[in-house]
């Protein structure tokens, strides 16, 4: 039998082009304790939902700590980064002692207990009251741009996000330009029905 994850847990989940709720609200670890937060904090910033199975684990200090180690490059581009497990607020202390890779860490890590954001986001796996890899970039208007999910067992690049991102404001930004594939800042973009249009 197919695990539940496999059959559709997106049913009815946030997509490209939905808008988040703007009275979103979360607990989290951050700046060294426990805390309440809400998009509101965040307003006019681009975000970036970062959604991982759970604490203590192989695969998930791997691209924490390359999120923490680009973490500058994410905020000179206006975005918040929020890593989302359904541990506790007191697992994702622990963690952050115990682990150097955890410990360089300085945004919020979210603590899910409640399965909200996984449930909302589709990224729950119910039966393990888990979440999936799932990342996700939402736009200062809080509507969702891009959206990625992983089986488990496949480690996500925090670079790539990081070029997604670039690509999603750099389209924001100049209306009417796309971007062509593995587009980064600088390189030629596209009309629509047009050829490659001049370096930016």
């Amino acid at each position: 039998m197919e695990k539940e994850h496999m059959c559709g847990c997106r049913t009815g989940a946030l997509s490209v082009g939905n808008r988040l709720p703007a009275d979103l609200k979360f607990k989290a670890f951050y700046n060294g304790e426990e805390t309440n937060l809400s998009l509101a904090d965040f307003k006019g910033k681009w975000l970036i939902f970062f959604f991982y199975p759970a604490d203590f684990t192989f695969i998930c200090p791997t691209e924490l700590e390359e999120m923490a180690d680009i973490y500058a490059n994410f905020q000179k581009e206006g975005a918040e980064v929020f890593s989302v497990s359904t541990d506790t607020v007191f697992t994702h202390k622990a963690w952050h002692d115990a682990s150097p890779a955890i410990k360089k860490i300085a945004f919020p890590m979210i603590a899910d207990t409640t399965w909200e954001l996984s449930k909302l986001f589709g990224t729950l796996i119910r039966a393990e009251g888990q979440s999936l890899r799932g990342t996700f970039i939402i736009d200062p208007d809080l509507v969702i741009k891009t959206l990625e999910i992983h089986d488990n067992s496949i480690g996500r690049s925090g670079k790539e996000l990081l070029r997604k991102l670039q690509a999603a404001k750099f389209v924001r930004e100049h209306g009417g330009q796309v971007c062509p594939a593995s587009w980064e800042p600088g390189k030629k973009t596209l009309k629509p029905g047009m050829d490659l249009v001049g370096k930016i």
